[in-house]
């Protein structure tokens, strides 16, 4: 990470705690101007160092209390990026990772309950052309929830 010095490493580790901290309270703690604050913030998003922002909304007041993870096996490895618009059209999957071991795509889904789960996998996912199989874990509790640690 040659892109980033101490000062960007202590800006990232202050906003990735408090992402809606002001950045005059940014500049404080970190002895600078709110001006550097900003640019520094600015050009990490222009490196793709910081990819994003926005808030964090429990599902379950959304009415989505299931949370499932699901391996998902291709006919080759490679249709994996037809099968991918394919789970963009999904609203309920809300990541996608291409994968080793012993599933081609790894996919977080967010279901109602159950039944709507059932729906997700046997009327959409299993159906994509490509999908050979699928295997699917139930999320009983998140445990831990927290982004990469940045030493300073």
């Amino acid at each position: 990470m040659d892109k980033i010095d101490s000062l960007d490493r202590k800006i990232l580790n202050i906003i990735t705690r408090n992402a809606r901290i002001p950045s005059k309270d940014v500049a404080v703690e970190c002895g600078v101007s709110r001006a550097a604050i900003h640019q520094r913030i600015q050009r990490m998003i222009e490196l793709k160092i910081i990819t994003g922002s926005g808030y964090n909304v429990n599902p379950k007041v959304l009415g989505y209390a299931t949370c499932t993870y699901i391996g998902v096996n291709l006919e080759r490895g490679a249709m994996y990026r037809d099968v991918i618009p394919e789970f963009e059209m999904i609203p309920e999957i809300v990541e996608c990772h291409f994968t080793t071991g012993p599933y081609t795509m790894l996919i977080k889904v967010y279901a109602r309950d159950n039944e709507h789960l059932m729906e997700l996998l046997n009327g959409r996912i299993q159906k994509i052309q490509g999908v050979t199989g699928t295997e699917t874990l139930i999320s009983l509790d998140n445990s831990i929830h927290r982004v990469i640690p940045i030493k300073v």
